[in-house]
């Protein structure tokens, strides 16, 4: 029998093989191979071995190890090298916000350290796809790592990802026992910071953290890595929800140079309107004005009792260019964000508040409309111009209103009869249009933080809401619905300011809760906006419009940018889109463009690139938009919860804005803040929540608490960084039969011990 063979010395460790000939230096895929072959191979020394590197050889074969750890292809732990984990074949990705958007890249979101450093991923940007992303986006992408052993990667994206808030941000108290952190998230703990920890942050200072653990107990400790600023000392309530929601508020330095460097648009290519007497008719603390306006009656013969009114928008592109630094950062931003105690804007103010505002009696560019109404406000014809304009008053809404009332002042008085009447007919034509049209008619009250000077509130109130304001308002919906309608019989890719009509699952709730007031409603899903100006016509006579405002608000969808169009449920217009406020919003910026292309303006329209990704900047935007929403209503919310922190154990008049399963929400009556009564503490009985009435109500007494019902309640607990208030309920509710709380509710409704509130 013959003897196993036995095992040599030499056998062990990296298998030494004629791979190269003798003195050539490996390539890099050679190198890869063999250490993907083989697993014994654990440094350059056994590489080495393995390609017979001796002599002159070694310097060169270092330099390659060196280039290949450092692209992120192959990874050192102390004096081992391996190949860096493979991404996989799908995987979430992170493009930098700085990426070029013609050349995106990207990076993996999670990535193991001891992988190597990241390695970057190249955008696939193909023609006509459904998700095109930008910098700046999350994405989940497949991914292909090419053919050859090095592996390049590429992605094809597949979705455009919400970005998780950034890490654990709070406020830093010194106390006597060293510092600890208030987070600001309100279900966050607090935790301790030593000393060694606290970086440069003080008192008051808003920081971000790392969590560590310490002790055999685990204890979560935090670390100060960034200090954000003081909101208290500086006045700014809103740098907690910037920083929380990754706002960009620091203009890079080339951005500001590039728009230091713009220079005043001239005539060249433009029509001289100059001698047309625009008016701009804002806020009164406004700093930038990005419309102007002006009507005056038809002469035509043909058109008896029309109007011409002309639109002119501030003309943003001739100020930011296609792929300019100006562009991607307003891009990267979105759209500007307006806060009680600051403006976050879209673009610098050397072009926002300088060059692009329509100031009076400076000649400024503008795109301008000029729309022919019939005598019934109905639009006859439409055409757009590039002209140079010079506004001949800068006027408030309340100053505006007030001269149109008969109380002019020395400024308007000289207009009211050559410019504000001629304006005010127009309107009238206009209103009757559109109560023809019959949009939606939710006219939901929004009320005004006003700071003091140490940036904490004032006061709160809700402004008039007066004829200047639906002026301008009516005549930029028309502005905006001929810019959509020029785009569209151009063929040229605009996208569009869209809001769908309700679903048939929020209908369905709508009527069940209507059907316990009693408000008949149609059953078929083709609703129109008249049909709920209907149901708030019955609700206005019952005397609950607040309460069926509140629901028919919540049956709406949420309107948003799209390429696709399929119309604006909300105002019942066919074609819409968003062309009269470019300072501050980048979808009006793209619609400029668009129609500077399509008319033949200028060089200076949409970019070929830009029209390929029109589906991609669309969600973008929309993203954007709804970040500034989330940040201005916490904002409010911690400057109010702030507003009553004295007030602890004070009774407030409020309304029952949401009713859920855990409690309900309250909104006082004075300023508008939101807080919370939990279910627990409703009264002496088991609550029970009924979806179909929107209300909380009690198994044995039947007292129930509704959406929309007027309470008085006590302020226990006011939570400024978190912007929560809790409510004691004083009110009691109305009573019903008790058994409607255990009727026909589609899910099992919970109940709730008895506590707490005593008889009053």
């Amino acid at each position: 029998m013959p003897k196993p063979p036995t095992k040599s010395k030499s056998s062990s460790g990296p298998k030494r093989a004629r791979l190269i000939a003798a003195g050539d230096l490996p390539t890099r895929e050679q190198v890869l191979e063999a250490m993907a072959r083989d697993p014994d191979i654990k440094g350059k020394r056994d590489l080495a071995k393995v390609f017979g590197i001796r002599g002159d050889m070694r310097t060169a074969f270092k330099a390659m190890l060196k280039d290949l750890e450092g692209e992120g292809i192959i990874t050192r732990t102390r004096k081992t090298l391996r190949r860096t984990a493979a991404l996989p074949p799908v995987t979430v990705l992170d493009i930098p916000g700085d990426a070029d958007p013609d050349d995106l890249h990207a990076f993996p979101a999670q990535w193991n350290d001891e992988g190597g450093e990241k390695p970057r991923v190249s955008i696939l940007q193909l023609k006509g796809a459904r998700v095109v992303p930008g910098p700046g986006d999350r994405i989940l992408a497949r991914i292909d790592a090419g053919e050859g052993a090095v592996p390049v990667y590429t992605a094809k994206p597949m979705k455009i990802l919400d970005k998780p808030r950034r890490g654990t941000i709070g406020i830093v108290r010194m106390d006597d026992d060293g510092a600890r952190l208030i987070p600001v998230d309100r279900k966050s703990r607090e935790m301790r910071i030593q000393l060694g920890d606290l970086a440069d942050a003080k008192d008051g200072d808003l920081v971000e953290v790392e969590v560590k653990l310490a002790g055999r107990l685990m204890i979560p400790r935090a670390r100060v890595t960034a200090v954000i600023g003081n909101p208290m000392s500086e006045g700014a309530v809103s740098l907690i929800a910037i920083h929380n929601l990754e706002i960009p508020y620091h203009f890079p330095a080339t951005v500001l140079r590039e728009a230091e460097a713009a220079t005043e648009a001239t005539l060249k290519g433009r029509q001289d309107w100059r001698d047309i007497p625009f008016v701009t008719i804002d806020p009164a603390d406004a700093k930038d004005h990005d419309d102007a306006v002006f009507a005056e009656p038809d002469t035509d013969p043909a058109n008896p009792g029309g109007f011409i009114v002309l639109v002119a928008i501030a003309d943003v592109a001739a100020y930011v260019l296609p792929g300019s630094l100006l562009d991607r950062e307003a891009y990267l931003r979105g759209n500007s964000v307006y806060f009680p105690d600051r403006v976050v804007p879209m673009l610098p103010e050397r072009i926002s508040n300088d060059l692009c505002s329509l100031k009076q009696g400076v000649p400024r560019p503008a795109l301008a409309v000029r729309l022919v109404l019939g005598a019934d406000g109905r639009k006859k014809t439409h055409s757009f111009h590039r002209v140079l304009i010079r506004s001949a008053a800068k006027l408030s809404y309340q100053q505006a209103q007030a001269a149109i009332d008969g109380q002019p002042d020395d400024q308007t008085g000289p207009l009211l009869s050559p410019i504000l009447k001629p304006l005010w007919a127009a309107y009238a034509a206009m209103a009757k249009a559109r109560d023809q049209r019959g949009p939606l008619d939710l006219d939901l009250p929004e009320r005004k933080i006003i700071l003091d000077e140490n940036g904490l509130v004032a006061r709160v109130h809700v402004p008039d809401r007066l004829d200047a304001h639906r002026l301008i308002e009516e005549m930029m919906i028309a502005a905006n619905v001929a810019a959509a309608e020029t785009l569209e019989k151009k063929q040229t890719p605009l996208f569009f300011r869209v809001h769908d009509a309700p679903s048939s699952e929020k209908l369905m709730a709508l009527r069940e809760f209507l059907g316990t007031l009693d408000i008949a409603v149609k059953k078929s899903d083709a609703v129109r906006p008249s049909d709920f100006n209907g149901i708030l016509h019955q609700a206005r006579k019952a005397g609950n419009v607040q309460q069926v405002s509140e629901m028919v608000l919540r049956s709406q969808a949420q309107a948003e940018y799209s390429p696709e169009n399929y119309g604006h449920f909300g105002l019942n217009l066919d074609h819409y889109a968003h062309f009269t406020s470019p300072i501050r919003r980048y979808a009006d910026l793209i619609v400029h463009r668009g129609l500077i292309t399509a008319l033949d303006f200028g060089d200076d329209g949409l970019s070929d690139a830009e029209t390929t990704k029109l589906a991609g900047i669309a969600q973008h935007i929309s993203a954007t938009e709804r970040r500034a929403m989330i940040a201005e209503r916490e904002t409010n919310d911690r400057l109010l919860a702030q507003f009553l922190a004295s007030q602890i154990g004070a009774r407030f008049e409020g309304r029952i804005s949401g009713v859920t399963r855990s409690g309900l929400f309250v909104r006082l009556r004075e300023t508008g803040a939101d807080g919370f009564i939990p279910a627990s503490s409703l009264g002496q009985d088991y609550y029970r929540y009924v979806e179909e009435q929107q209300a909380m109500i009690g198994d044995r007494s039947g007292e129930k608490f509704a959406l929309g019902d007027d309470v008085t309640v006590r302020l226990l607990e006011a939570a400024p960084l978190a912007g929560a208030l809790r409510f004691e309920l004083l009110s009691e509710g109305s009573r019903v039969n008790p058994s409607s709380s255990r009727r026909s509710s589609k899910r099992p409704s919970k109940s709730y011990g008895p506590r707490g509130r005593k008889k009053r």
